[in-house]
């Protein structure tokens, strides 16, 4: 079930990227901006060989600009076989650069020939705080820990994402349990701090729900500074 496709430049791993948005997630992150992907139903069948041919389209322009293809979601690994033909036939036939954006959270789905077939992973990990971290996502962190380590163990490079919510994950030591677990795994060559955005809000009223940080602001300049200092203090490239 796929929800959507797009090319997308800086956001989803290196250069310009064939994305495809797989529908379906397991957790409910209290600052999602894309509530549209939560469920199975709010997707659209198509198979591997539908998006290969459509990213078939753009190969010469993608290559030319350092980029790649990515699968992402919602959560990818709700659906691990058509994650795996997507990233193997991207990877084999069309020659590009590959990447899985995750949770980690369903990280045990994901078959070492899957992961054989990932360039990147581009890891999701929303707290070090486990009460924060289901506060925040409805789920326990240990899986996404243990999917990490696993990747580590591989040697997969990985790309940690760290939403930055003022007044929810912004704390000096949830920060801090962050980048220290990152520096400990010896994989992450890069850790995005994101900073919380509201442009998802108009999406939650849409589908008649409540966007429950709909009175938190962004983040500060200073505020994201500070904690990309964190990640940079654990030897960590922050940007």
């Amino acid at each position: 079930m796929l929800h959507s496709w797009d090319l997308s430049t800086g956001v989803d791993g290196p250069g310009t990227r064939f994305v495809a948005f797989l529908a379906g997630c397991p957790l409910r992150c209290l600052y999602c901006h894309n509530p549209d992907t939560r469920y199975l139903r709010d997707g659209r069948r198509a198979s591997a060989e539908d998006l290969v041919q459509e990213a078939a389209k753009y190969t010469d322009f993608i290559r030319a600009a350092g980029g790649g293809a990515t699968v992402s979601g919602g959560e990818p690994l709700l659906q691990p076989v058509l994650t795996g033909e997507l990233l193997h036939r991207f990877k084999h036939e069309l020659g590009l650069h590959t990447a899985l954006d995750t949770s980690g959270y369903l990280g045990a789905r994901a078959t070492d020939a899957l992961l054989a077939d990932t360039d990147l992973v581009l890891l999701d990990v929303k707290s070090w705080d486990r009460a924060l971290y289901r506060r925040v996502t409805g789920r326990a962190l240990a899986p996404t820990l243990e999917f990490a380590r696993r990747l580590a163990d591989l040697g997969s490079e990985v790309w940690v994402r760290f939403v930055l919510v003022p007044g929810l994950t912004d704390p000096a030591a949830n920060v801090e349990g962050v980048a220290a677990f990152a520096a400990s795994l010896g994989n992450v060559t890069r850790v995005d701090v994101l900073p919380f955005h509201r442009l998802g809000a108009r999406k939650w009223r849409a589908l008649g729900l409540d966007f429950p940080l709909a009175d938190t602001a962004p983040p500060s300049p200073e505020q994201i500074a500070e904690a990309r200092a964190i990640f940079a203090a654990h030897g960590l490239n922050a940007v």
